[in-house]
């Protein structure tokens, strides 16, 4: 039976991982040209043939893609793309137009990498919208900055219902809002910016009772214009003309909220429901034009005009227009997130990643370099099992990363933090369970029963560990925006990951090895066995260590005043330059430092309008101009020219700020609930104020060591909060369990003995994923080796705080009388 468990498991998780890897095939993008030919299963000449017209309209510049070519020809001659593919998506499609647009885009999605990458990581397409100049006439500075700081939330909201992961979107300018979609392409996206900018006016206007347009420049009555209104009719749109009042009876400022619904007919609808206001309102224009048509106009467009029957009560309206199911979504998210006036398109570009090809290249050697050294650890120091770790520490990360692919999801550089930080908790789970089983051998158990015995009493220890990180990260997830949210996404799917791994892979292939006796050493017994140290007796030194850190960091950065926060969230400068020769990113980074500058990012895109290539660096504020003059003294051979300087806004919105802070607290009074039920209260104490105190420790010892506080950051911080969280977890598990078992030793000694036995865990552990960390800072580049230096500051500072300030807080809460503690409510 038992080795029926263990090839269930074993067999589980094959499926698992085969699954995984299949969602994340083809990483990488294929070529649209080669994609397409080997999709087409019918008329292949036919194919072949419109693929060489298409490129021909490439050539001599009359489309911009070789789909949009495709596309572009197809209308024209009334072409039914479907026919040339097997896709049955598209069958029930009457218009043509719209069948072959829905085609094209899902050839095009489907010939992408499953994997999207962050704007750090890939680049993107950047477009600069301008508000009009006469919308700013009256307003002051202040009432500006509201209105674009306004604009730029409801373009965000705009954006995450077209499922773009973790834009950018920041002030440019005096009345400029620059956007940064990630993977995107608007040669395949063309319609993106227009759906973006579009200020959604929806009104509801009356059609005149009797007179109908025969075309639109027909003279119209006092008091109406002619508007279009397209039909269906079949597999096209046919115009049609309506007098339309000027004035309308209602606007959408009545609508509540916009959703997709399928109509009648099985085509898909608009849904508008009413305010109170509005649904009053709406009553009594119906009811005071039974017979009349209703015109539904969104930004002087007529999409459809129903008759009114009868008063409407119920607060509800519809638009049809034969949309289809895409053009439905994003109209209904532009109706719930409406603009107060419409965006005048200024540039667009293609831009290359903000971490540039040598620091993506050095950052990934760190990383394989951080996972050998992670390797040759497991190996030393576990020899069997240390295989088997390293085995489910790779299907974690596969699953991570095929769960991504799966909901769309966006891998940034703080969606890396989180998936470094689940391959901690995998070897963390890992060490955790085989350090349990050492135990189990060491007291004389054979290598079966200390197999066993090592899992269930490791059991409760790694499921209260990370179901207390997956707290933080599922309230990381509701109440974080962009790369907060990201992060706790990724942190989620990661913790049900390396449970999986550990209690089904791990254990399945450990069980598999002893039931068939093809190992008898499985674990070494070499164990890291200190003398026993009373760890209490160090609280007050290590309290006053702490404060005199904490003082002294503080007096550091108050030399530097604001300087401690970075672009992200202050804004600044950004210089646009051309050049005849480019300029490695890296060296633009270093010239900057030597010359004091402070952290500036740079990054090369190419002018969607003539093809031409920019350089685009951000500097702090008031350096822009002094840092262009150190440019072109120092590549001279380059030509740099100065096109513009640029005031920009915080890339790092007080929304994001504010919700990043509020996640946090909520987590951290979350951990204590789950502790305080799991546990007891004096445990969920402990583990916050422990918790809080790395927190504040990591970042004050990053800034005093000259750093900014950025957006990578942020990531890395959550990161810290993550590990702290997990390890103390772990040292109240003994505690907890020492309890039960002892029954007569004081709360003193019981601490103690669970710190001086669970101390070759917590030095393992954290010493594999401090060497990570090391890794990625000393072989890293650019923003990696700061995230790793704020990890590496954090693993050092949790690991003191789970031994020297949450056990001592848990022990003075309860004043050192364990009688308090055996009466709580611990399980």
């Amino acid at each position: 039976m038992r080795n029926w468990k263990s090839f269930y498991r074993i067999l589980s998780s094959l499926v698992i991982i085969l699954l995984a890897v299949q969602s994340i095939l083809p990483i990488h993008d294929k070529i649209p040209e080669q994609y397409l030919a080997s999709c087409v299963v019918n008329d292949k000449a036919a194919f072949e043939e419109l693929m060489r017209r298409a490129h021909e309209r490439l050539e001599v510049g009359q489309s911009k893609s070789l789909f949009l070519a495709i596309r572009d020809i197809a209308n024209a001659e009334k072409i039914d793309l479907s026919r040339f593919f097997k896709n049955k998506i598209v069958d029930d499609i009457k218009n043509l137009s719209e069948k072959n647009k829905i085609l094209l885009n899902t050839l095009l999605a489907d010939s992408k990498g499953k994997i999207k990458q962050g704007l750090d990581l890939k680049g993107g397409v950047s477009c600069v919208l301008k508000i009009d100049d006469s919308k700013f006439e009256n307003l002051g500075t202040s009432e500006k900055t509201e209105q674009l700081n306004k604009a730029i939330d409801i373009i965000r909201q705009r954006i995450d219902g077209l499922g773009v992961s973790e834009p950018l979107l920041r002030v440019f300018g005096k009345n400029c809002i620059e956007i940064q979609l990630p993977g995107i392409s608007t040669k395949d996206n063309p319609e993106i910016v227009d759906t973006i900018k579009k200020p959604a006016k929806l009104e509801f206007k009356l059609l005149h009772p009797t007179l109908i347009p025969k075309s639109k420049s027909e003279r119209a009555p006092i008091g109406y214009e002619v508007l279009v209104f397209e039909g269906d009719h079949g597999d096209s749109r046919e115009e049609e003309y309506a007098f339309v009042k000027k004035i309308p009876d209602m606007t959408g400022s009545m609508v509540k909220h916009a959703g997709v619904v399928i109509g009648q007919y099985g085509e898909y609808e608009i849904s508008l429901t009413m305010t109170e206001e509005g649904a009053r309102c709406f009553k009594k224009v119906t009811a005071d034009n039974i017979n009349r048509r209703l015109g539904i106009v969104l930004d002087g467009k007529l999409y459809s005009a129903p008759s009114i029957r009868s008063a409407i009560t119920n607060g509800r309206a519809s638009i049809s227009g034969k949309f289809s199911q895409r053009d439905a979504f994003e109209l209904s998210n532009i109706l719930n997130n409406p603009l107060e006036f419409e965006l005048k398109f200024v540039e667009l570009s293609e831009i290359g990643p903000s971490l540039a090809e040598d620091a993506r290249i050095s950052s990934l050697r760190a990383m394989l370099i951080g996972t050998v050294v992670v390797a040759i650890f497991m190996l030393v120091f576990y020899h069997t099992a240390g295989i088997i770790s390293l085995i489910a520490v790779m299907a974690n990360v596969i699953i991570v990363l095929g769960v991504m692919a799966t909901i769309g999801g966006t891998l940034t550089l703080p969606g890396i933090a989180a998936l470094v930080l689940t391959i901690g908790m995998a070897v963390d789970a890992n060490i955790l369970i085989f350090e349990r089983i050492r135990e189990e051998l060491l007291s004389g158990k054979p290598l079966k029963a200390a197999l066993a015995s090592g899992h269930e009493k490791a059991f409760s220890t790694v499921l209260d560990a990370n179901l207390t990180t997956l707290l933080t990260a599922v309230i990381l997830i509701y109440f974080g925006v962009g790369p907060v949210k990201g992060f706790g996404v990724i942190l989620s799917i990661g913790i049900f990951a390396t449970m999986f791994c550990a209690l089904m892979l791990s254990k399945g292939l450990l069980g598999f090895l002893v039931e068939k006796d093809l190992t008898k050493k499985l674990i070494p017994d070499f164990r890291i066995k200190p003398a026993f140290c009373d760890f209490l007796a160090y609280t007050k030194l290590t309290v006053g260590i702490y404060t005199i850190v904490a003082l002294a960091c503080i007096a550091i950065i108050g030399f530097r005043g604001t300087k401690i926060y970075g672009i992200d969230f202050t804004g600044g400068d950004e210089i646009t330059v051309t050049f005849e020769k480019k300029i490695p990113i890296n060296t633009i980074n270093k010239l900057a430092s030597e010359h004091g500058i402070g952290e500036v990012t740079s990054v090369y895109q190419k002018s969607m309008a003539d093809n031409s290539e920019i350089l685009r660096i951000q500097t702090p504020e008031g350096q822009g101009a002094k840092f262009f003059d150190h440019l072109s003294n120092h590549f001279q051979d380059s030509r740099p020219f100065l096109v513009r300087k640029t005031e920009i806004g915080a890339s790092v919105g007080q929304g994001t700020k504010l919700n990043a802070l509020i996640s946090v607290i909520l987590s951290m009074v979350g951990v204590m609930i789950y502790v305080s039920f799991r546990f007891e209260t004096g445990y969920g104490i402990g583990a916050v104020i422990s918790t809080i105190a790395d927190v504040v420790i990591t970042i004050l010892i990053y800034l005093a060591l000259g750093h900014q506080i950025s957006a990578p950051m942020i990531a890395s911080i959550l990161m810290v909060v993550g590990y702290a969280i997990n390890d103390t977890i772990i040292v109240f598990d003994r505690i907890r369990e020492e309890l039960r078992i002892n029954k007569v030793k004081a709360l003193k000694d019981i601490i103690n003995l669970s710190i001086n036995r669970t101390l070759s865990r917590t030095i393992l552990t954290s010493a594999s994923t401090f060497l990570a960390a090391l890794a990625l800072y000393v072989f890293g580049s650019g923003v990696v080796v700061d995230f790793a230096l704020v990890f590496s500051i954090g693993v050092i500072i949790g690991t003191f705080s789970s031994i020297f300030i949450a056990s001592p807080v848990f022990y003075a809460w309860h004043r050192g009388n364990r009688a308090t503690v055996i009466g709580s409510n611990a399980i």
